[in-house]
């Protein structure tokens, strides 16, 4: 993939009518009997954002992920975007994305330029709409991660989020005892699924319409 013709191609698409829930339901968990998992909050939403980071290294275009470290929380130990909560002083979910990302893995947000936005995204299991936003970088960043928050931090190739062989499913052990059946992506050796993998799985449906070259 050419970095530029990319990030062109998809400053353009998410103008358009996004596949949105199609492309979630996708990737979505289920429990393992093959029902549909569900979960009512007593509270609005609360809004996140999260951001999809694309650079160049050696010809080819990457993104970070970030593992989250093992604590007594509903996202334990799980692979994700870097991002965050929305705060006031971000006066919108672009800005969350940026900041959380600066501090979470230590890339300047000033040095990265906005391509746009996925469709909003409901975490059902945290009770947050996220706003998946994607940007670039024009150089390789170096990752500094804030040991509170990123236990490590990974960098697959764009490449393999329409490869195939990447997306795979396993039954999994989750909170509560629960046994899940869960699609995911297998990426740079991780397991990368739940709310991740579906909103990663918005951009392989838009990534499809890309003419590789």
């Amino acid at each position: 993939m050419n970095f530029d013709e990319l990030t062109s191609f998809l400053e353009k698409r998410v103008q358009k009518p996004m596949p949105g829930d199609v492309a979630h339901q996708r990737m979505k968990p289920k429990l393992a009997s093959g029902a549909p998992l569900k979960m009512k909050h007593a509270t609005p939403p609360r809004k996140g954002g999260v951001l999809i980071l694309l650079y160049q290294d050696q010809e080819t275009v990457h993104f970070p992920l970030i593992q989250r470290p093992s604590y007594e929380g509903i996202h334990s130990g799980q692979m994700a975007l870097p991002g965050g909560r929305y705060e006031e002083e971000d006066q919108d979910q672009f800005n969350t994305a940026l900041r959380e990302t600066e501090e979470e893995i230590g890339v300047d947000q000033n040095s990265i330029q906005i391509v746009g936005s996925l469709s909003e995204f409901f975490v059902a299991a945290s009770n947050y709409m996220v706003l998946p936003v994607i940007g670039k970088l024009d150089h390789k960043p170096k990752f500094v991660p804030e040991p509170r928050e990123v236990a490590d931090i990974v960098t697959p190739p764009v490449s393999h989020l329409i490869d195939p062989d990447r997306l795979k499913e396993k039954e999994m052990n989750v909170r509560n005892g629960f046994k899940m059946h869960c699609p995911y992506y297998d990426l740079a050796g991780r397991t990368v699924w739940g709310a991740t993998a579906m909103m990663l799985s918005e951009l392989v449906e838009i990534l499809k319409e890309y003419p590789v070259r």
